[in-house]
């Protein structure tokens, strides 16, 4: 399932297949999104041992993502120094969502609730860990799951 970037590239979960991957439905006017400091501060710590983080931009709650995808790198760069890859504007929920969503909200998995739901996605492609929005990037066991991930 392709993931098209803000830049205008694709990429897949295959194409990250030798990484752990953290997965986030990110916007730019939610009471979240200064996770993206954190969010930035684990790109960098375990980026080099095997972990992708990727921001997945979404309007659908609140209407808290309203700009393009110019937009949104612009903010996350210059506000946040965000270096990790960020999708391009999608659906996290319903008719319209992402396929990598639909898969990864399939069998019973509810809804995403609201934006910075992370998923922590093993090298092999298996959902190793959900968490809620506010289960903050450094919070100890998200960190732990992480490192888990990378052994």
């Amino acid at each position: 399932m392709d993931l098209i970037l803000s830049d205008g590239s694709v990429t897949s979960l295959p194409a990250l297949a030798d990484k752990a991957v953290l997965l986030v439905n990110v916007a730019s006017q939610c009471g979240f999104t200064k996770q993206y400091d954190a969010l930035e501060a684990l790109h960098a710590q375990f980026s080099g041992q095997g972990l992708s983080v990727v921001g997945v931009p979404c309007n659908q709650f609140g209407g808290q993502e309203p700009g393009t995808e110019e937009e949104i790198v612009d903010f996350c760069r210059k506000n946040f120094g965000v270096t990790f890859p960020l999708a391009a504007k999608t659906d996290v929920n319903g008719p319209d969502a992402h396929p990598l969503y639909a898969v990864l909200t399939e069998d019973g998995a509810e809804p995403i609730k609201w934006n910075f739901e992370k998923f922590l996605i093993s090298r092999d492609g298996e959902v190793l860990a959900r968490f809620e929005s506010a289960v903050t990037p450094d919070a100890p066991e998200l960190v732990a799951a992480v490192e888990a991930a990378l052994l």
